[in-house]
C-alpha cells in the first residue's frame, strides 16, 4: 500500500486540543506532526481544521508557506440554523480556498460528511473532491493508510455538493437518525 509522505496537523490555543492534535499524529505515525499556533504547516499533506469561517483567512496567512503541498478542506459552512449552506451560489469554501492558495499547491475537499466519532470507531467512506488527480490520488491514499475507503466525486466544483451532503447528515442525525454514530456511503450491489 502506498504511505503518503508526512502529514500536518495544526494545533490551536485550547490545552485540550493541542494534547488531541498530539494524540492524533502519534496515532497516524508514517511522519505526522503538529505545529505551535502560527507557525507555517508542516508536511506534503495539511489538514484545515478550522470553522469554516476561518479556513480561507488561514490559507491566505500562510500563503507560499503551502506551496507545493496539498491542501484539505474539512470544513462545513452551515447557516446559522443548520439546515442550510452560510454562502450563496455554487461556490465552497474549498473554491474560495483554491482562490487565495498559491499556484502550486493543490485543493482537495475530504472528510467533511464524516462526524468525528465515526472516524475514531468506525471505517467510513471518505468522499473527495479536487481539480489535480495526483493530490486526490494522495489524500485517497492516506484515507486508505487510516483504513478507511476513499471516493472520488470529481472536480473541485462537487466541493459545493459535499458541503451540501454535510447539511444533510446534520438533517439526518437532528430527525432521521436520531444520534451522530453513522456517515453517508455507498452500497454496491453484487453483479
Amino acid at each position: 500500500m502506498l504511505r503518503p509522505r508526512p502529514i500536518g496537523i495544526g494545533r490551536g490555543r485550547n490545552a485540550e486540543l493541542l494534547s488531541k492534535a498530539a494524540d492524533l499524529a502519534e496515532a497516524l505515525g508514517g511522519g505526522a506532526t503538529t505545529g505551535e499556533w502560527g507557525t507555517a504547516p508542516a508536511g506534503d499533506i495539511v489538514i484545515v481544521a478550522l470553522l469554516y469561517d476561518g479556513v480561507v483567512a488561514a490559507v491566505a496567512h500562510y500563503g507560499d508557506a503551502l506551496a507545493g503541498k496539498v491542501v484539505v478542506d474539512i470544513s462545513n459552512p452551515f447557516n446559522a440554523t443548520f439546515d442550510g449552506l452560510a454562502h450563496d451560489g455554487e461556490t465552497s469554501i474549498a473554491q474560495e480556498v483554491a482562490k487565495v492558495a498559491p499556484a502550486s499547491a493543490s485543493v482537495v475537499k475530504a472528510f467533511n460528511t464524516v462526524f468525528r466519532q465515526v472516524l475514531e470507531k468506525g471505517r467510513p467512506d471518505v468522499f473527495i473532491a479536487g481539480d489535480d488527480v495526483r493530490a486526490k490520488a494522495r489524500v485517497g491514499a492516506f484515507v486508505e493508510s487510516l483504513g478507511l475507503r476513499p471516493l472520488d466525486v470529481g472536480g473541485l466544483k462537487m466541493a459545493h455538493w459535499l458541503e451540501g451532503a454535510g447539511v444533510v447528515t446534520v438533517g439526518l442525525a437532528n430527525h432521521g437518525v436520531g444520534n451522530l454514530d453513522f456517515a453517508l456511503g455507498i452500497t454496491e450491489l453484487p453483479v
